[in-house]
């Protein structure tokens, strides 16, 4: 707990899902540090990766924009994309000024803390390593796929994911947190592409496994082609397991109870995604306390966590963590 009282959160992942969960948690008073993985090497992310040898902004623009505290239209332009024929084309602001941030400071960490200031965010956000990775996925047959951006195409089933170079070193400020947190959250996003990276970064999974804090996984709502494809619940949960050096430091997972409407299944059928299957005997026999609510909800077309109901159950969780460790 922060000088201030505040509880320390530490949430983990990346992609699409992380910022939707960290816009409901900023309203609550908690002590937030997101941990963004580093992986990513598609479109904007990918070009700027390649062309300036600077690890990819893309996650951490999406996590920064959704932490922040600023006008709606100061966060629209940091998120804006340039949709023009030139070499702007496919680029968003937000990946460009932290790129000359980068240049600017010489350090990639430190430009993300000079935006942080100048977004007023709420809450610390680091990479999970200063420096670019590449993920590999070795198949079932044992074949390896190379490049975030490319595993979900692959056609194959993955066996295991990897990162290189060896010697990734995490931030000392990300092993800190992680060591001071009072609850740890895995998750929302992509498992093999977002989720795991972080926590296949030396020392950082390691961390992760031997901290008292209590750690709850956020299921995904929808199985993902080439990742996930008829993966249940309890699948998601050994995957990741498969990946660690421990296979027991899950304390709490989080499902959606509610029925996905017919009308959305057939929309995501159509991208090969289904409803995961939550089967609570098996997860209940890996030792994990089921949490089942309404968490799902349809924005702009697209099955989301709802941002609001996923923090109140976490800051719930959270209190009662603390209550209990520090009554004890």
């Amino acid at each position: 707990m922060t000088e201030l009282g505040q509880p320390r959160i530490v949430v983990i992942g990346g992609g699409t899902g992380l910022p939707v969960l960290l816009r409901g948690l900023k309203q609550y008073p908690v002590d937030i540090t997101a941990i963004v993985t580093v992986a990513d090497d598609g479109g904007s992310s990918g070009k700027i990766r390649e062309d300036l040898d600077i690890p990819p902004p893309g996650d951490i623009r999406n996590v920064l924009a959704a932490l922040s505290d600023v006008e709606p239209l100061v966060e629209e332009m940091f998120q804006h994309r340039f949709k023009t024929s030139n070499e702007l084309s496919g680029h968003s602001l937000g990946n460009l000024i932290l790129a000359a941030m980068t240049s600017i400071t010489g350090d990639f960490v430190h430009a993300i803390q000079e935006m942080s200031r100048v977004l007023n965010v709420r809450g610390k956000v680091l990479p999970a390593a200063n420096q670019s990775v590449v993920l590999h996925a070795e198949m079932e047959d044992g074949t390896v796929v190379s490049g975030e951006s490319k595993i979900p195409y692959s056609g194959k089933k993955i066996k295991r994911v990897f990162l290189t170079p060896k010697n990734i070193r995490p931030l000392p400020e990300t092993i800190q947190a992680i060591r001071k947190a009072d609850l740890i959250i895995l998750g929302p996003g992509s498992l093999y592409t977002s989720l795991l990276p972080n926590l296949l970064v030396p020392q950082l999974g390691d961390e992760v496994c031997r901290s008292r804090a209590k750690k709850v996984y956020i299921c995904n709502l929808m199985t993902q082609a080439g990742e996930t494809h008829g993966f249940t619940a309890s699948d998601h949960v050994k995957a990741i397991y498969d990946h660690m050096s421990c296979d027991d430091f899950i304390n709490i997972i989080l499902v959606n109870k509610e029925e996905i409407p017919e009308d959305v299944q057939l929309r995501y059928k159509e991208e090969l995604a289904h409803p995961v299957h939550f089967d609570l005997e098996k997860l209940t026999e890996l030792g994990l306390e089921v949490v089942h609510a309404d968490i799902a909800n349809l924005e702009k077309g697209a099955l989301r966590h709802d941002p609001q109901k996923v923090a109140k159950i976490l800051y719930n969780l959270l209190m009662t963590e603390t209550n209990r460790r520090y009554n004890a």
